[in-house]
């Protein structure tokens, strides 16, 4: 009875901690908008999208405005968006998206991960042509009909349509990002997230063996701070 309390107590605590680190990344996301483009949504289209992601996230509405109001401080930190490159074990190509007030401090962390994993850190463009820039939109299945409106949104931009029973997924490309958030908007259609992803040209097949030992350093990079999104074409 006691290990089972204990393995519900893990799962619980590990379940707070994802959900810590995703308000923190979309804090970021905010305070990076604001930065870029001001505090007001509706004149800040990359504002609007990490608002739409915190309510994906069901992040609550004061944490929000909260993020906006400190953004739009003279003492909030800037964060810089760096990526960085690198190999996880057995060649599996690995990019690292942060958010830091500190690249220096950042780098050596990133650098130090990938030596604790027994990946190696690359130089930028070491990997990133093994992955193209895309837009990612998820949806909720009973919040859009794709049927009704497919056409309109191969007009859009979409390159791709996933349908799942438990999501919808559209893909564009980067430079269609934006003109697909314009006609979703104009659609009143509320997307779960809305973001640019490193999306790999080719995945790549280990065994289960060798997959954990990459999944140890991605959790690794995951679990700093700074870092926001890890990629992999883990299979």
């Amino acid at each position: 009875m006691g290990r089972i309390f204990e393995k519900r107590k893990h799962k619980m605590f590990a379940r707070f901690d994802r959900m810590a680190k995703a308000f923190t990344r979309v804090g970021k996301d905010i305070a990076i908008a604001v930065k870029q483009g001001g505090p007001i949504p509706e004149n800040n289209p990359k504002l609007r999208m990490a608002i739409q992601n915190a309510k994906g996230l069901n992040m609550p509405k004061e944490k929000v405005e909260n993020a906006i109001k400190r953004a739009s401080s003279k003492e909030e930190k800037d964060f810089q968006e760096v990526v960085y490159e690198g190999y996880a074990p057995h060649g599996v190509p690995i990019l690292v998206e942060c958010a830091t007030d500190n690249p220096t401090r950042t780098v050596a962390n990133v650098r130090l991960h990938f030596s604790k994993g027994h990946g190696s850190m690359g130089n930028s463009g070491s990997v990133a042509f093994l992955f193209e820039r895309k837009g990612v939109f998820k949806f909720d299945p009973s919040k859009i009909n794709v049927d009704d409106i497919e056409l309109d949104l191969i007009d859009a931009g979409a390159e791709d349509i996933e349908r799942g029973d438990e999501e919808i997924i559209i893909y564009t490309k980067f430079t269609e990002f934006g003109h697909m958030q314009k006609f979703l908007e104009s659609k009143n259609l509320d997307a779960k997230s809305s973001e640019l992803q490193y999306i790999p040209n080719m995945t790549k097949e280990l065994s289960e063996a060798e997959t954990d030992e990459v999944l140890k350093l991605v959790e690794m990079l995951e679990g700093d701070d700074d870092v926001q999104t890890v990629y992999h074409n883990l299979a």
